[in-house]
């Protein structure tokens, strides 16, 4: 039975040269593996630290993360990307240039006779109204066409103004944003039958049983401690590892 890989949370375009180019590295070795071992490959957001789609312009910066993207799709791999609070809005680029599937928000999939929800793990709380009207915005149809027609460079600085209010909108409280997750799981998990319920955004990794004894709560964590897990889901069981 082929494999289906999950990572989330790399962030790249975050950090320093020499870490950036660290990440890429395992990210190539991630998706060499897949590709040998592999039917699909689940991108469950904030991959990118911010993305922004132009009609005639592909940023630069992240052409190496897009050739692997080609390259894993040329080789026959399904890959889902699910938008997180950083790579707002991935626009067409991704579905009708490179042939992968975008999502938004939470999605019910069946891999392998088992059935998955999958989130980035932002906006599940219809209580933070705040945020809902800031995804609203840098999600909105009108302000992206205006925004696309801009100089690309001058777009590029504000998309990272956005991603930096994003990141400073969890003040830090990763521990909050996991014990949500988990919570919310653990009450979908009595209106929803499912296997597992997959996330990210949090970076905080784990892998916990959820209050049926049976459904299971994987939270993928993040790449940007210099720690470079990922998960496999294989013989109908989903489990974390790390690159090495």
């Amino acid at each position: 039975m082929s494999k289906s890989f999950f990572v989330s949370d790399i962030h790249f375009g975050l950090q320093t040269p020499e870490e950036e180019r660290l990440k890429m590295r395992y990210f190539e070795k991630l998706a060499d593996i897949v590709k040998d071992e592999g039917e699909s490959f689940y991108l469950v957001g904030d991959i990118l630290d911010y993305w922004m789609e132009f009609r005639h312009v592909v940023p630069k910066y992240f052409d190496g993360f897009l050739c692997v993207l080609r390259d894993l799709v040329r080789h026959g791999t399904e890959v889902h990307y699910f938008a997180g609070n950083h790579d707002f809005e991935l626009g067409s680029y991704f579905d009708k240039q490179i042939g992968i599937r975008t999502w938004y928000g939470m999605r019910e999939i069946v891999i392998g006779g088992k059935k998955f929800c999958i989130a980035h793990g932002d906006g599940l709380d219809r209580s933070d109204i705040g945020y809902r009207m800031f995804v609203r915005f840098v999600r909105n149809r009108f302000n992206l066409s205006l925004l696309s027609a801009v100089q690309p460079d001058l777009v590029i600085a504000i998309m990272r103004r956005f991603s930096r209010l994003s990141r400073k909108r969890g003040n830090g409280d990763h521990r909050g944003e996991s014990d949500f997750l988990f919570r919310y799981a653990d009450a979908l998990v009595r209106e929803k039958d499912f296997d597992y319920f997959v996330c990210g955004h949090s970076h905080e990794e784990a892998l916990k049983t959820l209050s049926n004894s049976r459904s299971r709560y994987i939270n993928l964590g993040t790449w940007i401690n210099g720690d470079y897990p990922f998960g496999v889901f294989e013989k109908g069981e989903l489990t974390l590892r790390r690159l090495s």
